[in-house]
């Protein structure tokens, strides 16, 4: 069996589809890519620093909607991950009539009101990796991200075939209210509820952070008389925290407690590649390329899909992780 695969081959992911906080205004309207001297504006509300993930999407996106490429974005992540600084900056944005608006919510929940008034300004919303709650298609034009409930399914399918006689195991979550952390869940408890001889141990948020993991993870050795067998950690950081705590209780990961991650960053590989991690589901966040073409097309006036899915690939080995970062990992 080849070491890293596809994840479209493990999860029938398809691309879909055909598709500096300066709030400041600046030259709008009707303005579109390529099509003269005006620029399209690009409102991108923002989470901000948030762990290597969020990092490589958001600077992929900057990186991909410049000025060479027909675009004025406005960049305005979120002030200490707050929602209300996000609602702020979206409404602004609307006033100030943009193009388009871009949105990683950093809650799912509450939006209805901001998107109900962009659609009333005729301003299409594009939702980049987090889905709102409840999910009211209507409310925006698309949400580009990788399938959360897929690679979940796949990081369970993986935990069942190395556990056949079950294990004792816990979840490390990421923020609650967060739309990514229900679908992961969602994910993994469809496959995992099946399998009668896994014992939940539990589940505790650990809100991204390594530190906070490690924290968690120590606390659930004590309880339990270092009798657990399997973490899933909803991230790279989070699964890395869960292995320090791992060796601090004289255990060793990857043989005593496996652990298995969400997102496929360089850390994650690294330690996948040291045998540390066990089993790492890429959630791709370099999809900056896909949410141009988007834009362009409702800048455009056209319609495009309501959900478009980002290829993503799954390593479960050390020697498919070490050949990702051979290749130069992006991010």
């Amino acid at each position: 069996m080849s070491a890293r695969k596809r994840f479209t081959q493990v999860a029938g992911i398809t691309l879909a589809g055909a598709m500096s906080l300066g709030l400041a205004a600046c030259s709008g309207g009707d303005g579109g890519s390529g099509g003269g001297d005006e620029l399209a504006t690009v409102g991108f509300v923002a989470v901000g620093p948030e762990g290597a993930w969020r990092e490589a999407n958001e600077s992929n996106i900057q990186e991909t909607f410049t000025k060479d490429a027909g675009f004025d974005l406005k960049f305005a992540p979120a002030a200490n991950l707050d929602q209300k600084s996000q609602i702020d900056a979206f409404t602004s944005f609307v006033d100030e009539g943009v193009d388009v608006i871009l949105l990683s919510a950093t809650e799912g929940s509450g939006w209805e009101d901001s998107l109900a008034r962009a659609q009333e300004a005729e301003i299409p919303v594009v939702l980049i990796d987090r889905g709102i709650e409840p999910d009211d298609t209507s409310l925006y034009a698309t949400r580009i991200a990788p399938d959360n409930v897929e690679v979940s399914k796949a990081v369970a399918d993986w935990a069942i075939g190395a556990f056949p006689d079950g294990a004792n195991y816990f979840v490390l979550e990421g923020p609650a209210g967060v739309s990514v952390v229900n679908e992961r869940n969602s994910g993994w408890d469809e496959v995992i509820d099946a399998e009668s001889s896994f014992n939940k141990l539990g589940a505790q948020t650990a809100n991204w952070s390594t530190e906070e993991a490690k924290s968690v993870f120590e606390t659930v050795l004590k309880s339990n008389g270092n009798d657990v067998q399997l973490v899933f950690a909803q991230n790279d950081e989070m699964g890395i925290g869960a292995v320090q705590a791992v060796e601090e209780a004289g255990l060793t990961p990857g043989e005593d407690v496996k652990i298995a991650t969400i997102d496929g960053t360089r850390g994650g590989l690294e330690a996948l590649a040291a045998g540390d991690l066990s089993y790492v589901g890429e959630y791709n966040p370099i999809f900056g390329d896909i949410a141009l073409e988007v834009v362009e097309k409702l800048v455009a006036g056209e319609e495009v899909e309501s959900s478009i899915l980002v290829d993503s690939a799954v390593f479960d080995s050390s020697e498919a992780a070490q050949e990702a970062l051979d290749a130069g990992r992006p991010f």
